[in-house]
C-alpha cells in the first residue's frame, strides 16, 4: 500500500534546509535524519547517557517519525507484516503497550542565521518528554498538541545536537478514559488492537528560524453580504520573545487579486499582541466579485493564499503562508431536519466516514491527496472525519483543494466517562480549532459519536468553538440525535429497503423517523479476489473460516451482518463455487446495494432527507467491511454504485414504484432534458412497451419524476372483493369493492386493526392504501399465512391523508393486515381502498432477469446521465444471469505518458452478445499484477451486441519499472 512516492517527504521541510523567503525551516523527520527506539525499560541505567553526544547503546531500532513504535519495529522488519493473515492479532502486546525512547542527533543548518532558533513538535501520542541537550523541555499531551520551544541558548550552532522524547501509552479504556488519543486503537469492528495503542511522534519534528517577533495562528474570517462582495477579516497574534518592548509591521499580500495591507504594533516584552486587520481600516479588503469556495458539484473550490510579514525595521523576523477559501456557511432546522447552505445555498450531503487514514499511521502526504480525489471521482461532496481520528494537515489541504467537506469529530464516542485529563482534552481542542479553522473545508464540528459529551465538556467544547471559530461553523453535540435521523443500519439490505418509509436506524432515532440527515449507514464490501489474495493465506480463502473474522467478516463485525450478506450473495446470484466466484458475484452486490442507499436519499431530497454518509467510504485495514475502495486501492463494486448514484446531476430508477428521477445536485438549472428509459431481455433485445421518454426541467437541488415505467400496468389487485376481517367498524367490505368513495371506518381508538383474506398464499410486495381524513399518522402491514402470526412488513411512522403506495420484500402470505398504532386525528381509522399486489403477477413478456437503461441527454442532445439496472421477476432473484452465453468482449487501447502519468484509453467492444458487468483492469506486463493505485473512469458496465465503451485510466509512472508496460484485461460476468 504505501509506495515510496506516496511517503510524506514535503519539499517545505526537506532537511537540511527549505527557505520560505526569508524564515528558515530543517525538517527532524527520519526522511533527513536518523532516528532510533527502544523501550525505556531496557534502556534502564542508560537512560541520562542517551541525553548526551557520544552514546553508543546498543539494541536500538531505526524509528520511522512521524509514525508509531510499532509500525517502527514492522518497518524494520522485526515484527510480521500486520496486514496479512492473523499475524497481528499475535504480536505480543506487552512489548509495546509502554514507553519508548526515541533519540537522535541533528546539526543547525548554516543559513540559520537569525537570533531564535526553534524547536518544533506537531504531535505526539499519548504523551511525550521533550530532552535536547539533557535538558527537559516540557511534557506534551495528546496528538493535537504541538511544541514550539526557543532553543536559542540550548542548541549548539556549530555541532551535534542530541534530541531524545520519552513517548507513554494512552490509558485504557481509551473509550473516553484514555482520550484525546485514536480511540478505535485499542479494536473496533473494523480494525484490530493495535500494539502500543499507535503510541509515537505521528506528526512533524522540525527546526525554524525567526526574529524576535512571531506569528501564531494568523486566523482569516470570509463574510458574504452577498455572494458579490467577501469581506476578509484577519487577525494574528504577535509574540515578542525578547527581553524588551518591541514596535513591529504586519504586512500582507492576498493572491489572486494582488491585495495589499499593513499594520504597525507594539507589542511588550515576552507578551503576545493581537494584530486586528478589518475592511473598515482597510477597505481592500471588501473584496468584489469574489472567487468562492464550493463544495464537490456546486462549483470549483476555489482558493486564495496570504502571505504574511512580520518586520522590526527593515528586519524581517518571521513569515508565514496560509491558505484559505472564500465562503460562509448557514444551517437551518426546518422539519427537525439538520440542513447545511454554503454561499447561501443548501448542500445535499453525499459522503463517509473515515475511522482513520491507516490503522498504523502510515498513511502520509501525496497518499491523503489520493484518498480525496478518490472521494471527488465518487461525486462525494462530505467526509466525515469519525471521532476525529484522521490528524494530519495535509487530509484538509487535500479536501480544500478538492471541494470536500468536512464534518468534523472530537475524540469522544458513546460512553458516560469523561477523559482522566478533561482539561488536556480542552485544550487538544483548542489546539485542533485553531490550526484548522482557516480550511475552507471544514463545515461542522461535532462533540461526541453517538452521545452527547458528558458535563463539563459538551459546554467548553460549545465555548471554544464559539471562541476560537467565531461559530463560523455550527456545533454538533451528537452525531445522531439532535435533528439527525439517527446511525446505522449497517448490514446489506435489499435495494428498495433505503427507499421506503422510513430506512430505521440502530442508534438515535433523532427527532422523528425519516431520511433526514443519516451521519451513518453502511454494509459489508468484499474485495475483489486480487486483494484477497495479498492478506489472507491460500489455505484460507474458501471456504469461508476464522481466518475471515480476521479480517472483520464474522463475529469481530457482527454489525455488519457478514451472514446477511452471505446469505444475499447466494439468493440473489446462486452458490458461489469457490472463492473466484464469491468475490465476482459479491461485486454485484456491493454495486447494488451502495448505490441504492444513496439514490434511497435522493430520490427523497427535502422530503425529508437532506444527505447520507455511509459507514466507511475508505478502508483503514485489510478486509471484507466498510469501504469502496479496498486497502490496495482496488475500485470494488461499492465505489462504482456509489459514483454512480453520487452524480451531480443524475437519472434513477425507484425500485418500489417504478418512478424514474432526475436528482439535480448542482447550482445550476436545466431546461429541456431529455429523459429515456428502455427494458432489455436478457437475449438483448427491446421490450419496447416499456419505452418512456419526458422532457423536463431539472431546477438546482431537486428530485424531479420524469415517469413510472409500467411494470405494473396490468397487475391484478389480489384484494378485490375477497373476505375482510376488522377489529371495530362496519362496512369492511368497501374497503376492497373497487369503489373510492366508500369506506371502512373503525371505532376511535389507537390499536384498530382491518386485513383482508387472499384465500390462498400469494408472493405478495406491495400494498396501496387510500386514506380519508381520519388517517393513520402511525400503523404497520404485516403479513401471516395462518391469521395468527403476523411479520411486519413496513412500519410507518408518518402516515398522511390520501393514497400512499407502500413496497416491501417479496413474503409468501394469504393474510394482509393494516396494524394502527397511533391515530392522525381524533376519529377512528378510516379507508377508501386497502389493495394488494404481488410479486407473482403477469411477466408482461420479460425475462426472469431483465436490464434497465436509463439516458439523460441535454436540451442539444448531449448524454449527461446515463444508468443501467438488473431487475428480476422475483426482484431479489438475479440467478438467470448465470444462464447468460458465455463470450468475451473485444478490446484496443491507446497508451500516453506525460507530466509523470500514463494515460490509457480502453475501447472496449461486445460483438457477439450481451456482455453483463464488464470489469476492466490495467495490468503489469511482467508481473501480471494489478497496477494501483489509478483513476478509472468507469466499471462494471454492460454491453449489448455491437456497443462499445471508452475506459480512461490514469496512474503513476513510477508504478512500472523499467521494460514493464501496461497491459488491459476486460471480462464481462459471463465470461468464458
Amino acid at each position: 500500500m504505501f509506495s515510496k512516492h506516496l511517503i510524506k517527504c514535503l519539499a517545505f521541510f526537506l532537511f537540511p534546509v527549505a527557505t520560505f523567503a526569508q524564515v528558515q525551516k530543517a525538517s527532524l523527520n527520519s526522511a533527513a535524519i536518523a532516528w532510533q527506539v527502544k523501550p525505556q525499560a531496557e534502556v534502564g541505567a542508560d537512560s541520562l547517557s542517551i541525553l548526551k553526544q557520544g552514546y553508543t547503546g546498543q539494541g536500538w531500532v531505526n524509528a520511522v517519525v512521524p509514525g508509531t513504535v510499532f509500525s517502527s519495529y514492522v518497518a524494520a522488519g522485526l515484527e510480521k507484516d500486520p496486514n496479512y493473515a492473523d499475524n497481528i492479532h499475535n504480536v505480543d502486546r506487552a512489548k509495546y503497550d509502554r514507553s519508548y525512547w526515541y533519540r537522535t542527533e541533528f546539526t543547525v543548518p548554516a543559513g540559520f542565521n537569525k537570533e531564535i532558533i526553534w524547536l518544533n513538535f506537531e504531535g505526539i501520542n499519548r504523551w511525550g518528554d521533550v530532552y535536547l541537550n539533557g535538558k527537559r523541555l516540557a511534557t506534551l499531551k495528546g496528538m493535537m498538541q504541538r511544541g514550539t520551544f526557543d532553543i536559542t541558548k540550548l542548541v549548539n550552532r556549530n555541532g551535534k545536537n542530541v534530541l531524545a522524547v520519552l513517548v507513554g501509552v494512552p490509558q485504557l479504556p481509551l473509550n473516553n478514559y484514555g482520550s484525546p488519543t485514536y480511540v478505535a486503537s485499542a479494536s473496533w469492528d473494523w480494525i484490530p488492537y493495535v500494539p502500543g495503542l499507535n503510541s509515537g511522534i505521528v506528526d512533524d519534528v522540525y527546526l525554524s528560524n525567526t526574529g524576535k517577533i512571531v506569528m501564531e495562528d494568523p486566523w482569516i474570517r470570509t463574510n458574504l453580504p452577498t455572494n458579490a462582495r467577501a469581506d476578509i477579516e484577519i487577525k494574528v497574534d504577535v509574540k515578542n520573545v525578547s527581553a524588551q518592548n518591541q514596535q513591529g509591521e504586519l504586512i500582507g499580500t492576498i493572491m489572486p487579486g494582488n491585495i495589499t495591507f499593513s499594520k504597525k504594533f507594539d507589542v511588550e516584552a515576552g507578551r503576545i499582541a493581537t494584530v486586528s486587520l478589518s475592511k473598515e481600516q482597510y477597505s481592500n479588503l471588501s473584496i468584489h466579485n469574489p472567487r468562492l469556495w464550493w463544495p464537490n458539484g456546486y462549483g470549483d473550490p476555489n482558493l486564495y493564499t496570504c502571505e504574511f510579514k512580520l518586520k522590526i525595521g527593515d528586519e524581517v523576523t518571521d513569515l508565514k503562508k496560509v491558505s484559505f477559501g472564500i465562503r460562509k456557511y448557514s444551517y437551518d432546522t426546518e422539519g427537525g431536519v439538520l440542513h447545511i447552505a454554503i454561499n447561501g445555498r443548501r448542500v445535499f450531503l453525499k459522503g463517509g466516514n473515515w475511522g482513520m487514514s491507516e490503522y498504523l499511521l502510515r498513511a502520509r502526504g501525496e497518499e491523503y491527496d489520493l484518498k480525496v480525489r478518490l472521494h471527488k471521482e465518487m461525486n462525494y461532496n462530505v467526509i466525515r472525519n469519525w471521532l476525529g481520528s484522521t490528524t494530519d494537515e495535509e487530509f484538509y489541504q487535500a479536501c480544500d483543494k478538492y471541494g470536500i467537506l468536512v464534518w468534523d469529530d472530537f475524540w469522544l464516542n458513546a460512553n458516560p466517562t469523561l477523559p482522566a485529563d478533561i482539561n488536556n482534552f480542552n485544550e487538544n481542542a483548542v489546539e485542533k480549532i485553531r490550526r484548522y479553522r482557516n480550511y475552507a473545508c471544514i463545515a461542522l464540528w461535532c462533540g461526541n459519536n453517538e452521545g452527547v459529551p458528558q458535563p463539563p465538556l459538551n459546554g467548553w467544547l460549545a465555548e471554544s468553538i464559539k471562541t476560537f471559530d467565531h461559530n463560523d461553523r455550527h456545533y454538533q453535540p451528537c452525531s445522531n440525535t439532535g435533528n439527525l435521523s439517527g446511525s446505522g443500519l449497517w448490514g446489506n439490505k435489499d435495494p428498495r429497503w433505503y427507499f421506503t418509509k422510513y430506512p430505521a436506524a440502530y442508534f438515535g432515532t433523532g427527532d422523528g423517523p425519516g431520511w433526514g440527515l443519516r451521519s451513518e449507514i453502511g454494509t459489508a464490501v468484499f474485495p475483489n479476489v486480487e486483494s484477497l489474495k495479498k492478506f489472507i493465506p491460500e489455505k484460507y480463502l474458501w471456504p469461508r473460516n476464522e481466518m475471515w473474522n480476521k479480517h472483520y467478516f464474522g463475529t469481530n463485525a457482527g454489525n455488519a451482518a457478514p451472514d446477511d450478506y452471505d446469505r444475499s450473495i447466494t439468493e440473489r446470484y446462486g452458490a458461489p463455487t469457490g472463492i473466484e466466484d464469491y468475490t465476482k458475484k459479491a461485486q454485484f452486490l456491493n454495486i447494488e446495494t451502495n448505490k441504492a442507499m444513496y439514490e434511497g436519499w435522493l430520490a427523497n431530497m427535502w422530503e425529508d432527507a437532506s444527505g447520507v454518509m455511509i459507514w466507511m467510504s475508505q478502508s483503514a485495514y485489510p478486509s471484507m467491511v466498510w469501504q469502496t475502495y479496498d486497502y490496495y486501492y482496488d475500485l470494488t463494486g461499492a465505489y462504482w454504485g456509489v459514483k454512480s448514484a453520487c452524480e451531480p446531476l443524475h437519472i434513477l430508477w425507484d425500485p418500489t414504484s417504478n418512478s424514474v428521477k432526475v436528482t439535480n445536485t448542482t447550482a445550476t438549472d436545466y431546461k429541456n432534458l431529455q429523459a429515456e428509459a428502455a427494458v432489455y431481455n436478457m437475449d438483448g433485445k427491446e421490450v419496447t412497451k416499456f419505452r418512456q421518454n419526458a422532457t423536463i426541467d431539472s431546477y438546482s437541488d431537486t428530485s424531479t419524476e420524469s415517469f413510472v415505467i409500467p411494470f405494473f400496468s396490468n397487475q391484478k389487485d389480489l384484494a378485490y372483493q375477497k373476505p375482510v376481517v376488522a377489529s371495530s367498524g362496519g362496512n369492511t367490505q368497501f374497503i376492497n369493492d373497487g369503489n373510492d368513495s366508500s369506506r371502512w371506518s373503525a371505532d376511535n381508538l389507537d390499536g384498530e386493526w382491518i386485513y383482508i383474506d387472499l384465500q390462498s398464499e400469494h408472493m405478495v410486495n406491495r400494498v396501496s392504501l387510500n386514506w380519508e381524513n381520519a388517517y393513520a399518522k402511525e400503523y404497520k402491514i404485516q403479513l401471516s399465512t395462518d391469521a395468527q402470526n403476523w411479520t411486519d412488513a413496513v412500519t410507518v411512522m408518518q402516515g398522511k391523508t390520501g393514497p400512499e403506495a407502500l413496497s416491501f420484500t417479496e413474503t409468501r402470505a394469504r393474510y394482509v393486515r393494516m396494524q394502527g398504532i397511533k391515530r392522525g386525528t381524533g376519529w377512528g381509522y378510516s379507508l377508501f381502498d386497502f389493495k394488494v399486489y404481488g410479486a407473482d403477477a403477469d411477466t408482461n413478456g420479460l425475462t426472469d432477469v431483465h436490464f434497465i437503461k436509463l439516458k439523460l441527454k441535454d436540451a442539444s442532445g448531449w448524454l449527461v446521465s446515463e444508468n443501467f439496472y438488473w431487475r428480476g421477476l422475483n426482484m431479489k432473484d438475479f440467478t438467470a444471469l448465470n444462464k447468460l452465453p458465455k463470450l468475451a468482449v473485444k478490446t484496443s487501447e491507446k497508451i500516453t505518458k506525460r507530466n509523470g502519468k500514463y494515460y490509457v484509453s480502453v475501447k472496449v467492444s461486445s460483438p457477439d452478445g450481451v456482455a453483463f458487468g464488464i470489469r476492466v483492469q490495467a495490468l503489469n506486463s511482467k508481473t501480471g499484477e494489478q497496477i494501483l493505485p489509478g483513476i478509472v473512469s468507469n466499471n462494471y458496465f454492460t454491453l449489448f451486441k455491437g456497443e462499445s465503451s471508452e475506459v480512461l485510466i490514469e496512474f503513476d509512472e513510477t508504478l512500472l519499472k523499467a521494460g514493464e508496460k501496461p497491459v488491459i484485461k476486460a471480462e464481462p460476468y459471463n465470461a468464458p
